[in-house]
Order: C-alpha cells, then sequence, then structure tokens
C-alpha cells in the first residue's frame, strides 16, 4: 500500500510520491531555543520521529532536518531580563542542550542533520537580496536597516492558510513604520543600540539579523535543496511562519515543498498550555513522573494532527497499557527459552498494522492492532501453542521497534533499571523461596497466602518447568 498523508496546504489526503524515487526529503522546524522546552515540544519531536521510522520501514531513505532557532527576539529578550547577565548565545545553547536531552530521553533520533540558523546567515541574505531584485521585497525608507517582503506584490500570500490578505492581522516582528502595508514582514532586523553587538552581522542593507521567518526557508533550501518532499512543525506555526515561509520561497524561485504537514497541541486539562494560566509542563517535570518510555507511549498514542488533552491519570494509563506489551515480551522470551522456537517470529508488522500507519501515521489504530496481537500472544501461550506464541513475538517486536516502544530494546532496557529494583528483587525472591519450601512441605495453605500477598501488591506469578518467574501485574 502506498503511503498517504494529511497536506495543510490542499487540505486532502494525498499518495506520498518523492521527488526521487525512494528517497524522502524532511524539514522539520525546531526548536527556539529562548527556555525550557515544555511537553507540546515533545509531542511534535516525536510526531516526526515516528513518521521518520515509518518512513523507513517502508523502505525510505530519509533525510530529516531538524533545525535549532538560535537568533530570535525573544532570545534576545530572555537574556537582557532584568537581573540577567548571560550572553544571548550563552543562553541559546544552555536551552538547546535542554531540548537535545530531552529528545534522547525519548529515544527521538537525532535528524539527519540539525543546523543552527546563525550558520546560515549567508544564504539568508542572499534570498533576500534575491526577493528584492524580484520587485517582492524592499529596504525601509528611513535607512533603519529593516527589509520586508512585500506581500502585495505576491498574489498567492495566503494560500497554505486559505485567508485573504484583507482579513490578515498586521505583522508584529518589526517597527511598522518603514512598512508599505502592515501585512509586510521582516526580512532583515536593522540593529538596535539597545541589542548586543554579537546579535548583528554585515549586510548590504546595514548591520543587523534576520527575522525568523528566513532563517527557515534558507536552512530548508540549503540542506534538501530548492523542492523538497515534506516540510513539518506544529499546528501553531501554521500563520504566520509558515505561509511567510512559502510565499517568500517561492517569490524567489524556489517550489519549496510538496506537502506540508502539521501536527496537533498539547492542551491540559482543557486548556491549551500558557504562561498566563501558568499551567505549562515542563519536559524535564514529566519526564519524572514516569518512566520516559511510558511518556513517549502517551505522547505519541493519540494521532497526529489531534490535540492532546493531558489529565491526571494519563500517565498511569498509559503506564498499564505499555506494562501489557512488556509482560508478554518477557513471557514469551521465557516460555520460548530452551526450545527450537526461541528467538524465532519473522520481525515483520501485521497486515492490519502496516495499513493503519500507511494511512497518515494512524497510530491509534496501529495501536489496537497490537494489544490485539498482544492478547493472541498470551492466548497461544496459554494453549502452550509455541509456534504461534513465537510468531506473534516476531510481529509485536516489529510494531513496538517502529514505534520505539520496544521495551526489551536498548536503551530502555537499561533505563529500567533503577535503585529501587534490586532491593523490589530480593523481597521478592525471598517470598517465591519460602513459597517454593511451603509447597515441598504440602503447606499448600501458607504457599497459597504468599501468592495472594504478592497478588495484593501487584505482583504477578507465573510457574513453569524452569521456575517460577514474577512480574509487576
Amino acid at each position: 500500500m502506498t503511503v498517504r498523508l494529511y497536506d495543510s496546504r490542499s487540505q486532502t489526503v494525498n499518495d506520498l510520491v518523492p521527488l526521487v524515487d525512494g528517497e524522502v526529503g524532511m524539514y522539520v522546524c525546531g526548536p527556539t531555543v529562548q527556555s525550557s522546552p515544555h511537553i507540546g515540544h515533545l509531542r511534535s519531536a516525536l510526531v516526526y520521529d515516528l513518521w521518520r521510522r515509518w518512513l523507513g520501514y517502508r523502505g525510505y531513505r530519509v533525510t530529516l532536518v531538524r533545525n535549532v532557532t538560535d537568533i530570535d527576539d525573544k532570545i534576545l529578550a530572555s537574556a537582557t531580563a532584568e537581573g540577567s547577565a548571560e550572553q544571548w548565545w550563552a543562553l541559546a545553547y544552555r536551552f538547546e542542550l535542554e531540548f537535545t536531552a530531552g529528545y534522547t530521553a525519548l529515544g527521538i533520533l537525532p535528524p539527519t542533520y540539525e543546523p543552527r540558523a546563525t550558520a546560515s546567515i549567508g544564504q539568508m541574505q542572499e534570498i533576500i537580496q534575491h526577493l528584492i531584485d524580484a520587485g517582492h521585497a524592499y529596504p525601509a525608507p528611513d535607512a533603519s536597516g529593516d527589509v520586508y517582503f512585500d506581500t502585495g506584490s505576491w498574489p498567492a500570500y495566503g494560500e497554505l492558510t486559505r485567508q485573504k490578505p484583507e482579513d490578515m492581522a498586521p505583522a508584529a516582528d518589526a517597527d511598522p513604520r518603514g512598512k508599505r502595508e502592515p501585512r509586510d514582514f521582516a526580512l532583515w532586523k536593522g540593529h538596535k543600540t539597545d541589542e548586543p553587538e554579537s546579535a548583528s552581522w554585515p549586510s548590504p542593507w546595514g548591520p543587523g539579523r534576520p527575522g525568523w521567518h528566513i532563517e527557515c526557508s534558507a536552512m530548508a533550501s540549503r540542506y534538501l535543496g530548492s523542492r523538497f518532499d515534506i516540510h513539518g512543525g506544529g499546528l501553531d506555526l501554521r500563520f504566520p511562519h509558515h505561509e511567510n515561509e512559502l510565499a517568500q520561497s517561492t517569490a524567489a524561485g524556489d517550489g519549496f515543498a510538496n506537502y506540508w504537514v502539521h501536527n496537533g497541541l498539547v492542551n491540559v486539562e482543557g486548556q491549551k498550555m500558557s504562561k498566563s494560566l501558568g499551567n505549562s509542563i515542563f519536559a524535564s517535570e514529566f519526564l519524572r513522573q514516569a518512566r520516559p518510555i511510558v511518556v513517549r507511549y502517551y505522547l505519541g498514542s493519540a494521532h497526529y494532527r489531534s490535540t492532546i488533552d493531558y489529565h491526571d491519570g494519563a500517565l498511569v494509563e498509559a503506564e498499564a497499557a505499555l506494562e501489557r506489551i512488556e509482560v508478554f515480551l518477557e513471557r514469551v522470551d521465557r516460555r520460548l527459552d530452551g526450545t527450537p522456537f526461541a528467538g524465532s517470529g519473522a520481525l515483520v508488522v501485521p497486515d492490519a498494522f502496516a495499513a493503519a500507519m500507511d494511512d497518515d501515521l494512524a497510530v491509534p489504530q496501529a495501536l489496537a492492532v497490537l494489544h490485539d496481537r498482544v492478547r493472541a500472544g498470551n492466548a497461544a501461550l496459554d494453549a502452550d501453542d509455541l509456534a504461534a506464541a513465537a510468531a506473534i513475538r516476531g510481529e509485536v517486536f516489529a510494531m513496538t521497534d517502529v514505534l520505539g516502544i520496544n521495551p526489551l530494546a536498548h536503551p530502555w532496557r537499561e533505563a529500567a533499571t533503577d535503585a529501587a529494583a534490586p532491593a523490589l528483587s530480593r523481597l521478592v525472591e525471598r517470598l517465591i523461596g519460602d513459597r517454593e519450601a511451603a509447597r515441598a512441605a504440602k503447606d499448600f495453605a501458607a504457599a497459597d497466602r504468599i501468592r495472594d500477598e504478592l497478588s495484593e501488591a501487584g505482583i504477578q506469578l507465573e510457574d513453569s518447568p524452569t521456575g517460577t518467574h514474577w512480574s509487576i501485574a
């Protein structure tokens, strides 16, 4: 089946037809490193990690570019806030490391390229000059050094978000005094006396720094070419950021992205996360509430275009769902150990799982297939049908690997070991020994009592020819 995806520009689901057969180029708007990452940032990065993994499974060679915006109004504002003595570039790098740590904790694969905006200033200036020469941009007449995109010169402006220019809010990203129209947006911002000299680069229009939108246009074309397959980012970036990217790149003569993909946002108890409401959940805080693999399962379990509404108990539900998978994989490996079926089972996803993932990355339907196979695998073990259990094991391994939630894979296996695990293991193993002793002495009442006590504590026992094994139920 052909991979299909929802294109935000056409607002239709389309077959993915790459520009180069067997290859996919994808540009994803990464973070503006002005402050610590929140769970919405994690969700967005995870969405495109899932796209990348699935396209890779389908045989495509994926080039994923995820940028870092390391120069921006908000970064400068954070660095010059009252009482702050930190250089803007030091602040940006500090927060960049926090984003990287969050991505790594969730098992998000590193992008093929992760350019910083400050490394592509020359490419940005080339695009700006080309736009000026083509009549689609103009320097401010007051010699401030600002350069604006002339939205009135580009009839297609508004096509991504299907807005008429007269219905758009004025662009608030630069001094409006030099603009021909309020909607014109900044391509280059002249240096201001209250800004650090280090946040300024020489240009034909005077010293200054790039506008936000031109940064992504330059980095996308630099690393993927003038035309590429997929442009991704959060739904909140459609306007003005992506609308402006599309306008300036196409006005400069680039084909730019064939498909625009946008992920949904994360709400908290029915409300959008915001500083004013004080309900933002930062990544580091969220990752302390549950195992990182559980956080990954939760943030990836909804359809990527939908809004996730976080509520108390959500991570507990995700933990329970993931443990059902984990218990089956541990159980099937124990049972197959020492048999001709050990390690067998083709690592191929079921057709129903593939069909769901091919259909605009329908992860909820894919997870339903995964849990259905887990139930079938447990039933096969209960019936001692080792051939069927081994085949299902292979399917479950393949599905969880594609989703990045195989609890037996590295690094999740290592991450599962914590300081409490050895103590819990010693206590449970001692009680299992007491139970075995009671059974040997034919004191079955005592043996049953120990089993019941462990069960009440959430410890499940499984007796097998190789001994008694335990797991957290």
